[in-house]
């Protein structure tokens, strides 16, 4: 470390008043210079290019523990505290998540008991679908998006876009869903209690393909928090660095996010750090 002070700054004082202030010797300085990078150096350098790949790939989003599962997938034997390392000397650092809780001003109308009752895991595809929407801003003003996801691997199933708040908005995404997943069998669908999913049309649309319905306790958001955690993710691993001019530019970053990351990339911790669709994948093999 003191001989690369002095290599960083021989151009501004001599080399020989620096080495004297730090205790070194001119000769020792000269030999450490034509000394070639260790092989722990040369080792480092391949791995942080490896750590950085994977932290831009995963949009900037990414802490030390899942790009160490990614260099594991790629055969990469090294350790967390070492992937944590080269993080910080590369000043790689994840954006925070937020952690202020959803506004959420809609009517309520209390329809269904709360059947799912904070159980947010499955032991099948199909078995338990929960349900909300977001909105975001744009210079045309908001676009509220809407997404149906399986808990049995969290991947979104169904999602829809749309400049106005109604009840087609949520009605597209589980139309997605099922149309992706075919028609269910004992599945449990979970939501707030909004107009949009009170609504006769979306009501019917279930009692059609045989979903049975739950909702959340009114002003109670915790019942449906895995859906928040996954709105929570967009925001802060996208759209939150982001000026939208247009509607429809928001769409196209909405659809990359779900359909090109959040689906088939995205490591989950719940998931063993395996993609919704690597999961599911290696569901079918077992």
């Amino acid at each position: 470390m003191r001989f690369a002070f002095v290599a960083k700054h021989r151009g501004i004082w001599p080399i020989s008043w620096i080495c004297e202030a730090l205790g070194v010797s001119r000769s020792g300085f000269h030999a450490w210079l034509k000394r070639g990078p260790s092989a722990r150096s040369k080792s480092d350098e391949k791995l942080g290019a490896k750590v950085r790949a994977s932290f831009v790939a995963s949009d900037r989003t990414y802490g030390s523990r899942r790009v160490w599962h990614d260099l594991l997938a790629e055969g990469l034997s090294c350790g967390l505290h070492r992937v944590e390392r080269l993080m910080r000397l590369e000043g790689l650092r994840a954006r925070p998540r937020r952690r202020s809780l959803p506004k959420d001003d809609g009517t309520r109308s209390m329809i269904a008991d709360n059947v799912l009752d904070r159980q947010f895991s499955a032991d099948r595809p199909n078995q338990k679908w929960v349900a909300d929407f977001t909105y975001i801003w744009t210079a045309q003003g908001w676009l509220y998006v809407a997404a149906v996801i399986d808990l049995f691997s969290r991947r979104v199933v169904g999602w829809s876009m749309r400049d106005t708040m109604t009840s087609q908005l949520v009605t597209d995404a589980l139309i997605m869903a099922i149309w992706r997943r075919g028609k269910p069998h004992a599945l449990l669908h979970h939501s707030d209690q909004g107009s949009q999913y009170t609504s006769e049309q979306f009501q019917r649309l279930m009692t059609d393909n045989g979903v049975s319905c739950s909702m959340s306790r009114s002003g109670n958001v915790w019942d449906n928090a895995a859906m928040e955690s996954f709105f929570s993710s967009l925001k802060t691993e996208r759209i939150a660095r982001k000026v939208y001019r247009t509607r429809d530019q928001a769409k196209a970053d909405v659809f990359d996010y779900i359909e090109r990351f959040y689906n088939p990339r995205r490591r989950h911790s719940t998931l063993g750090y395996l993609s919704p669709i690597d999961f599911e994948k290696l569901s079918e093999v077992a």
